[in-house]
C-alpha cells in the first residue's frame, strides 16, 4: 500500500486523505471568504430554518465558519450566490439527447436548447435541475469538490439517464453492489445542511431508494462504474427479468446481461470476456441461456462468424 500511495501524484494522495475520512475538504477555509460574501437572502432563510438568533450562529452551529471567521469550503458551496466564481465546476449540467448514443462534432444529437448548466449555491443547483433523477441529488452532495477539472453531470438518452459525479466512492467502498452501501458522506457539512434544508434526510438511503424505485417500476437494477475520478451511475428504461427468469439463468449470466446493456451497442463474445472476467467457455454457456430466455440476439452469418455480435434485446 505504501508504494502505491507513494506513487500517486500530490492531488490524488490528498484525494485519498479526504476519501478515507482522516479530513474533509468541506471543512477547509476557503481563503479571504468571510460571511459577508454570502448572500443574505440564503443565510436568512437558514437562520429561519435552524432558529437561530443569527446568520454567523446558524454557520457555527454546522461547521462553518472558523473560529477567526472565515468561512469554509461547505459554507461558500451551500450559501455564497455563485460558487462558481472560485469552484468554476461546482455545477450540475444536464443535457438531453435524441438518440441512444451521443455521436460527436456535426454528428451530436442533442436536442434543441437541452445542454442546461444550473449554477448557484448547491440548494440552487438542486432546485433547478430536481427533474432530473434522485441520483443527481447524491451527485451534487457527495461529489467531490476537490476536483476542479470536471462538473455533474446529467445525460439523459431515449433508453436512459446517466450521471456522471467527479470522485470515486469514499473510502474502501467497492460499487459491486451498490445497495449494501452504508453511509459514508464525503462532504459531511454540505449533508448535513441539505438534510436541514430538506433536500435529503442524511440517512444514507438515496441508493437504497432509487433500487426501491426502479424495482418498484419494473426497471432493471441501477448500475454504478466506478473510473479513475468519477463515478457514473446509469438508470436503464429497460424491464428488469423477472425473479424466476433471473434464478433461473444466474447472477453471472445477470452480469453478462448487465454489460451488453450498459455497452450500449453489440459486443463480440470475446469483448464480453474481457469485460467480465470469465473464462470464455463460461461466457458462452451463459450467453446461451441468454439467447434462451429471450434476453439476447446473436447476429452473425454463421457459427464461425468472426464478426458474429451478441445484443442485448
Amino acid at each position: 500500500m505504501r508504494v502505491t500511495v507513494c506513487c500517486l501524484r500530490q492531488r490524488q494522495r490528498q484525494e485519498l486523505e479526504w476519501d478515507r475520512g482522516a479530513a474533509s475538504f468541506d471543512g477547509t477555509p476557503v481563503r479571504d471568504v468571510t460571511v459577508a460574501d454570502l448572500d443574505g437572502a440564503q443565510l436568512s432563510d437558514y437562520q429561519r430554518t435552524l432558529g437561530s438568533s443569527s446568520p454567523e450562529l446558524a454557520l457555527r452551529a454546522r461547521d462553518l465558519i472558523t473560529r477567526d471567521g472565515a468561512v469554509s469550503v461547505a459554507g461558500y458551496l451551500l450559501f455564497a450566490s455563485r460558487p462558481q466564481m472560485l469552484f468554476p465546476n461546482a455545477h450540475v449540467r444536464v443535457l438531453k439527447y435524441q438518440q441512444n448514443e451521443r455521436g460527436a462534432g456535426r454528428t451530436l444529437n442533442l436536442e434543441d436548447d437541452a445542454d442546461i448548466r444550473c449554477e448557484g449555491s448547491i440548494p440552487e443547483q438542486i432546485a433547478r435541475a430536481t427533474a432530473a433523477i434522485e441520483g443527481m441529488v447524491n451527485a451534487v452532495v457527495h461529489r467531490s469538490y476537490s476536483i476542479g477539472g470536471d462538473h455533474v453531470r446529467v445525460e439523459i438518452f431515449p433508453n436512459r439517464i446517466e450521471v456522471t459525479s467527479p470522485g470515486r466512492f469514499p473510502g474502501l467502498v467497492i460499487p459491486a453492489d451498490p445497495a449494501s452501501i452504508s453511509r459514508n458522506a464525503r462532504n459531511p457539512r454540505i449533508a448535513r445542511v441539505c438534510a436541514d434544508l430538506g433536500v435529503t434526510q442524511e440517512l444514507g438511503e438515496g441508493i437504497r431508494r432509487m433500487f426501491a424505485e426502479m424495482r418498484r417500476a419494473g426497471l432493471s437494477d441501477p448500475k454504478y462504474v466506478q473510473g479513475q475520478e468519477a463515478v457514473r451511475l446509469t438508470l436503464m428504461a429497460t424491464l428488469a427479468p423477472s425473479d424466476r427468469v433471473a434464478r433461473e439463468i444466474g447472477p453471472n449470466a445477470m452480469r453478462i446481461l448487465d454489460a451488453l446493456r450498459l455497452a450500449q451497442r453489440p459486443l463480440s463474445t470475446g469483448q464480453l470476456v474481457e469485460l467480465v472476467g470469465m473464462a470464455r467457455s463460461t461466457v458462452l454457456r451463459h450467453l446461451n441461456a441468454l439467447r434462451g430466455a429471450e434476453l439476447v440476439v446473436w447476429e452473425g452469418e454463421s457459427q464461425r462468424d468472426p464478426r458474429a455480435t451478441w445484443r442485448a434485446v
